[in-house]
């Protein structure tokens, strides 16, 4: 929770800098969904580790999991804002956007599940 933390506080204040002392150009617009992905990350994190504790059926979910599965929380936001950006999010999109997210964190589910970890 310590990283989830640091990666919330330098995601949300770097917005706030980058608001408010830059003009949109290419640079700060690139840093823009980069602080943006760290922030919604960062701030994902603690709910994912709820939702794994609470539905993983008594077993500790990894710390690998838990960061990528905020990762895909960050990356849907920040493809959300870049999307709007040409006003081409609609309630659809965002909706495909997130299955097919979904479908893919699935996947990756099965295969580590049927991956052989020797002493278990």
């Amino acid at each position: 929770m310590i990283a989830a933390g640091v990666l919330a506080a330098v995601g949300w204040l770097g917005l706030v800098v980058l608001m408010n002392a830059t003009l949109p150009t290419i640079g700060p617009r690139w840093l823009f969904f980069f602080l943006l992905t760290m922030a919604t990350t960062g701030t994902s994190l603690p709910f994912v580790w709820f939702l794994r504790q609470r539905f993983s059926g008594g077993v500790p979910p990894a710390v690998g999991v838990l960061l990528r599965e905020g990762l895909w929380v960050g990356l849907f936001v920040s493809a959300c804002a870049w999307l709007q950006i040409n006003r081409g999010l609609t309630l659809t999109v965002a909706l495909f956007l997130a299955l097919g997210l979904v479908a893919i964190e699935m996947f990756l589910m099965r295969i580590e599940r049927t991956t052989w970890r020797p002493g278990r």
